[in-house]
C-alpha cells in the first residue's frame, strides 16, 4: 500500500473525522489512484483510498475488511430486517457506514449496488463476494455506476434476477418499483420518514399538491393517510403511467387524484389563474434543473418556488420543503425559504434528516444531506 506524507490541512480533517478527501489539500498531484496510508508528522492517520468522483478526490475509510463493514452496517440495521411493514432500505451508506465512495440498498429479496467512482468499481468483486457471505438470504444483486464510464449504467450483477417491476413495502404502503432502467428505482428511499409523515397525520382530509413529484410517492402515502384529494406535477412525461401505477397497487381511485406533465413554474401560474387552492404543497426539487426557458438551482433559486405557491395556499396551510443538495446547510437554505416568504410569518412545525438507514458521519454536515422543514402559513 502507498505511504503518503500530507499536509497539515488534510491532517486536521481527518482527525476531525472528515472522510472525504480534498484536492485542494493534496497541492501538486503527489496521490495516484488506489489505496494509499496517510500519514503525518510520522505518524499513520488513516487508510484511504483515491479516485475522483463528484465529491473529492478519495475517501479516508475506517477499514478494508468488507466482511467486517458489511456486518457492522447488517447489525446497526436489525430492526429494519425485522420491519413486516417496510420491505426496502438502506444497508451501507458511505462514510456513514465507514467506507465513501459505495451505497448498498434492499429491496424485497434483492440488493442495489451503487458505485459512485472508478476505483470502488475495481473492488466489485471482492465487495461482492463479502456481501454474499454477509447476507446469504438476499436472492440477486443489481448495480447503478454512478460516475462516467463506458460501462452500462445499470445492470443485473449476480443471482436471481428480479422481475421487471415488482413491489416493495413502505410503513405498510405498496410501490411499484424497478432495479434495471437507467438511475432511478421508481421511489427515494431517503423520504421514507416523510411519507411516513404525511400517512400519519399530516395528510387526513387535506387537498395536497406534489410538485416535482416524479412517481408521486408523496401523493400514495397522503392517499393512504386520508387525504381529499391529490394533485402531482412533473415535467417528465412518463411521470404519469408510473404514479399512477403506486396508486393502483394500493387499491386507490383515480377519481380525486390528478397528475400534470408540465412544468412546475407554469402549473402555479395556472392553479391561480383557475383559483385552486391547497392545504399542503410538497416541494422536492431536483438540486439542479435546466428546461427550455429557465435554469434552476436549490441554493438560488428555491425562494422562488416559495414565492409562488403562497398565492395557492389556503390559509393555515402547510409547504414541506425539501432538498438533499450536500453543499447547501441547513441554515443557508431555511435563508432561502425566508426569503421567499417575505414579509408572510410562518412557522417551523418539524424538521427532518436523513433517516437512521441512511447512516451518516457525525463530523461531516454534507454527510447528512437531506433537509426538510414543514412549514405552516401564520
Amino acid at each position: 500500500m502507498t505511504k503518503l506524507t500530507i499536509n497539515k490541512y488534510a491532517a486536521k480533517k481527518i482527525v476531525q473525522g472528515i472522510a472525504v478527501l480534498d484536492a485542494r489539500d493534496f497541492p501538486g498531484n503527489t496521490y495516484s489512484e488506489g489505496f494509499a496510508e496517510l500519514y503525518f508528522d510520522h505518524q499513520l492517520l488513516s487508510q484511504a483510498y483515491f479516485s475522483r468522483q463528484n465529491k473529492g478526490i478519495g475517501w479516508a475509510v475506517k477499514s478494508i475488511d468488507f466482511i467486517q463493514l458489511l456486518t457492522d452496517a447488517k447489525n446497526k440495521r436489525q430492526s429494519y430486517a425485522q420491519d413486516t411493514a417496510t420491505t426496502a432500505y438502506r444497508v451501507f451508506n458511505q462514510d456513514g457506514d465507514g467506507f465513501g465512495g459505495m451505497s448498498i440498498d434492499i429491496y424485497e429479496d434483492y440488493a442495489l449496488f451503487s458505485w459512485y467512482n472508478a476505483f470502488i468499481y475495481t473492488l466489485k468483486n471482492e465487495i461482492l463476494t463479502a456481501f454474499q457471505i454477509v447476507f446469504p438470504e438476499i436472492l440477486g444483486a443489481y448495480e447503478k455506476v454512478r460516475f462516467e464510464s463506458k460501462l452500462p449504467i445499470s445492470s443485473h450483477i449476480y443471482g436471481k434476477m428480479a422481475p421487471e417491476k415488482f413491489i416493495i413495502l413502505e410503513n405498510g404502503v405498496k410501490y411499484q418499483v424497478f432495479l434495471n432502467d437507467g438511475l432511478m428505482t421508481g421511489i427515494f428511499l431517503d423520504q421514507h420518514e416523510v411519507r411516513g409523515t404525511l400517512l400519519e397525520h399530516l395528510a387526513a382530509g387535506k387537498d395536497i399538491l406534489n410538485l416535482f413529484s416524479y412517481t408521486a410517492a408523496f401523493s400514495v402515502a397522503a392517499a393512504m393517510g386520508g387525504a381529499k384529494s391529490t394533485t402531482s406535477v412533473d415535467l417528465a412525461k412518463r411521470s404519469r403511467e408510473l404514479s399512477e401505477a403506486h396508486f393502483k397497487v394500493n387499491g386507490l381511485a383515480l377519481d380525486a387524484h390528478k397528475f400534470h406533465i408540465m412544468d412546475v413554474f407554469e402549473y402555479a401560474k395556472y392553479a391561480a389563474r383557475k383559483k385552486l387552492s391547497f392545504d399542503l404543497i410538497v416541494i422536492d426539487p431536483p438540486s439542479f434543473a435546466r428546461n427550455k426557458k429557465m435554469t434552476f438551482s436549490v441554493a438560488k433559486d428555491y425562494h422562488q418556488l416559495i414565492a409562488d405557491a403562497l398565492p395557492i395556499l389556503n390559509r393555515h396551510g402547510k409547504i414541506i420543503a425539501s432538498t438533499n443538495h450536500a453543499r447547501l446547510s441547513r441554515a443557508d437554505f431555511l435563508d432561502e425559504l425566508k426569503k421567499g416568504f417575505g414579509t408572510q410569518k410562518f412557522d417551523v412545525i418539524e424538521t427532518f434528516h436523513l433517516p437512521a438507514d441512511f447512516a451518516t458521519n457525525p463530523s461531516d454536515p454534507q454527510s447528512d444531506y437531506l433537509k426538510v422543514f414543514v412549514l405552516e402559513v401564520k
